[in-house]
């Protein structure tokens, strides 16, 4: 065979790059130019590692404060992957049970992975260093991550993530409550008011500001399509076990383990002879993170009274009577 002979396997493929770029009505011989023209990629530039690398700039000369923004920012990047398996969900026309359940378990082991890793957080500061770094980050927090409030509306309906006692209050009335009324309830605002006066920190301000149209826009996206409402309506025989069982631990690991593991940091890093250090921005942590105080479940369905009831109380208990 001729070094030059062109294979069947690789005239099999002209062909269809032929079709493909026909149908498209783009000229294939353009493209081909283009790859002869085209230089390899590198992992470092697919990846842009050299910007990746450059986005972590410390505001002080602390260095375990390189830690704080390394971390977070890993973090982020992994709710950025469970917004993505939550979009294929909620956009996919022929929903099965293990097509759910595969992007579900998918979540949780980019959770996983997070609460395995938050030692890093928990212990890996030196907790001095911590409280002053920290105070260059006013009025920042971690209260204002986006994309996970993001992964709470894309998952439930918003009814799900009012304030626990408007919730009942809301539940007993028996009446039907436009988005924006029980937005205005969300549970996580309760976090941003300031304990001394009442009103609104500047960290919920500029975090309303900034996300509250976006937040109101996804939430009436997907007010029929968030995933306990795909769940809820796909057929009995659709709704399996397996499937059941990585929604109830997505329920676990995001609503109850996750915050833990917050309040583990809070307690190691924002107590002091016996007294509450207030967090940045001036986030109420004590009131805002423990799951009990809130009983947020994304798929309330799938939970019994008692487990409804005793929603991350073991786990709080112990602390406070510590205190």
């Amino acid at each position: 065979m001729a070094d030059d002979q062109i294979t069947p396997e690789i005239a099999q493929r002209i062909k269809l790059l032929e079709k493909k770029f026909k149908n498209s009505g783009q000229d294939m011989l353009s493209y081909l130019d283009g790859l002869l023209y085209d230089q390899y990629i590198t992992y470092w530039d697919y990846i842009r590692l050299d910007t990746l690398l450059s986005l972590q700039v410390p505001s002080t000369p602390f260095p375990d404060e390189m830690i704080f923004i390394g971390y977070h920012q890993i973090t982020e990047l992994y709710f950025k992957l469970a917004i993505h398996e939550q979009l294929q969900i909620i956009e996919e026309e022929h929903l099965t049970a293990s097509f759910f359940t595969e992007k579900v378990t998918r979540i949780n082991r980019y959770f996983t992975m997070l609460i395995n890793s938050f030692e890093v957080m928990i212990k890996g500061m030196e907790r001095d260093q911590f409280l002053k770094f920290r105070m260059s980050l006013l009025p920042a927090s971690g209260f204002q991550s986006a994309q996970f409030r993001m992964i709470e509306f894309y998952n439930t309906d918003v009814i799900n993530l009012v304030n626990y006692q408007d919730r009942l209050r809301f539940r007993e009335s028996g009446t039907t409550t436009d988005i924006p009324t029980l937005y205005n309830h969300i549970y996580w605002k309760k976090g941003g008011i300031d304990k001394t006066t009442g009103e609104k920190t500047l960290t919920l301000k500029q975090f309303e500001k900034r996300y509250t149209p976006r937040f109101l826009r996804i939430a009436h996206q997907v007010q029929h399509s968030n995933l306990y409402q795909r769940y809820l309506s796909l057929p009995e025989s659709e709704q399996t076990q397996p499937l059941k069982d990585a929604l109830r631990a997505m329920d676990q690991n995001v609503n109850i383990n996750w915050l833990l593991m917050h309040m583990g940091a809070a307690h190691r890093y924002l107590r002091k002879e016996g007294k509450a250090v207030e967090a940045t921005g001036g986030t109420n942590w004590k009131e805002f993170l423990p799951p009990h105080f809130q009983r947020v479940s994304f798929f309330p369905g799938l939970w019994s009274d008692q487990e409804k009831e005793d929603w991350g109380k073991q786990w709080v208990e112990h602390i406070y009577n510590t205190d």
